[in-house]
Order: C-alpha cells, then sequence, then structure tokens
C-alpha cells in the first residue's frame, strides 16, 4: 500500500486544491489530510483568518471522496510527529513551496511539488471577495 500526505490551511476550498488533492491521491492508495489549526492560521495568515473554522474544515475534507483522512496539527512539532507516524511513501506540496523550508521534509518520504494549473488562491479569492464588495 501506498501512503500519502498533503498539509495546508484548506480555509477556503477552491479549485487548485481539488485538483492538488485528487493529484496526490492518483499517486498512491491512502490520503491523509493535515489540516492547520485555527489558532496556526490566525498566527500565519493574520487575525481575520481562517474564514472556517477546523471543525468546518475537516467535515469537508471528510467528505471529499478522494480524502482517507484527516487529522490538524497546531505547532511545527505535532506535524512531524504525524509525519513520523504516518510515514508517507510520497508528500504533495504546492509548487509555491519550492525552496523554502519544509517542515518535517526528513519523514516525507519523496516530495513532489505540484504545478498550480490556475491563480487560485484562498488570499486571491478573499482579495476579490472585498474589491467586489467595495464597489
Amino acid at each position: 500500500m501506498k501512503y500519502i500526505m498533503v498539509n495546508g490551511a484548506y480555509d477556503i476550498l477552491h479549485v487548485g486544491h481539488i485538483d492538488l488533492i485528487n493529484y496526490a491521491k492518483s499517486l498512491g492508495d491512502y490520503l491523509l489530510v493535515a489540516l492547520d489549526t485555527d489558532e496556526r492560521i490566525a498566527y500565519n495568515k493574520g487575525k481575520d483568518r481562517p474564514v472556517n473554522d477546523l471543525y468546518t474544515r475537516m467535515m469537508i475534507m471528510k467528505n471529499i471522496r478522494s480524502v482517507d483522512e484527516v487529522r490538524s496539527f497546531n505547532s511545527d512539532r505535532e506535524l512531524i510527529d504525524i509525519f513520523k507516524d504516518y510515514r508517507p511513501d510520497k508528500r504533495v506540496i504546492g509548487s509555491d513551496w519550492q525552496g523554502k523550508t519544509i517542515v518535517g521534509r526528513e519523514y516525507s518520504g519523496e516530495i513532489i511539488f505540484y504545478e498550480r494549473k490556475d491563480e487560485n488562491s484562498t488570499t486571491k479569492t478573499l482579495e476579490n471577495y472585498v474589491n467586489r464588495r467595495r464597489m
């Protein structure tokens, strides 16, 4: 059995997220998605985030056909512990992370950078929403 893992905020789910998740699942038999907690997202992205709380994000993820398991983490240490426990054969990461520090890399198996097919991002989605409201 091949184990695959992705992690991130997945705050406002968009087509880019679904593409990455489906691609990750195509690489193996079992896909684990690890989600940042609300506190971790607020710390990393600002006090107005996340838009969707952890419970909502976990429920959405658990109901995506490609996803086999969902866990959450609040720190780099907790994420590393998930990797140590799960020992994925492959880890899929968005290509925007190339050249950056990747937490848990040593426990991640093969790292695969997923090239976006479009310009979707949660930040852009929120910016577009705010800009439309100002018109």
